[in-house]
């Protein structure tokens, strides 16, 4: 008998059982919101001509959002711990870009693919503070250059059971701790918060 995903994964997982590798099974409430968030980690850093790690890619609609924008990324890897995602980012057979499957939870040596930027978006919204953290921190360690997160700041979007939310001052002191080349970004979603740790 399979053994249960990890509590942080399992919201994905039920999802997609309904949704399939659709939209439903990435836990946002609308594309609008998603690609919000997109603009604002854009707005955070200009990803032209670098290499990009997306960190819990879900099926890939970052690398969707930014060839539809012309951004030219030099190389494009994404992680994903939902099987029917990793399908789904798969099966849009983008040019230069790759697809693992993988918990970059229980397994964060897989974030170490060499790339400049490391991407994070949505994804720490289902950990505990404990997994959090330590996602972030391990996240800045595999990136060449620059890590980009976005996390739930406030009660305000956080109405799901399973959703988590965090303090910006008290995320902004802890990446403190390992870079002084820390920026944020709230006014794009009220009770979202976008986070820029360079190296």
């Amino acid at each position: 008998m399979a053994s249960e995903p990890p509590v942080y994964l399992q919201p994905y997982e039920r999802a997609s059982r309904e949704h399939g590798g659709g939209f439903g099974s990435l836990l946002w409430a609308s594309p609008v919101t998603q690609r919000t968030r997109f603009e604002a980690i854009c707005r955070m850093v200009d990803l032209t001509g670098r290499s990009v790690l997306d960190v819990g890619c879900g099926r890939a609609d970052f690398l969707d959002y930014l060839l539809g924008r012309n951004v030219r990324i030099a190389e494009y890897t994404g992680i994903e711990g939902v099987p029917a995602l990793v399908e789904a980012a798969q099966a849009k057979g983008h040019a230069n870009a790759r697809i693992l499957q993988a918990d970059f939870v229980a397994e964060p040596e897989r974030l170490r693919v060499g790339a400049d930027v490391v991407v994070i978006c949505g994804s720490l919204n289902t950990m505990d503070a404990r997994d959090f953290y330590a996602t972030i921190e391990r996240a800045f360690e595999a990136a060449g250059q620059m890590l980009v997160f976005n996390f739930l700041c406030s009660p305000q979007l956080a109405g799901a059971s399973y959703l988590s939310w965090h303090r910006t001052d008290e995320v902004m002191g802890f990446v403190q701790r390992f870079s002084q080349r820390v920026r944020k970004l709230e006014d794009y979603l009220t009770g979202d918060c976008t986070v820029a740790v360079g190296k």
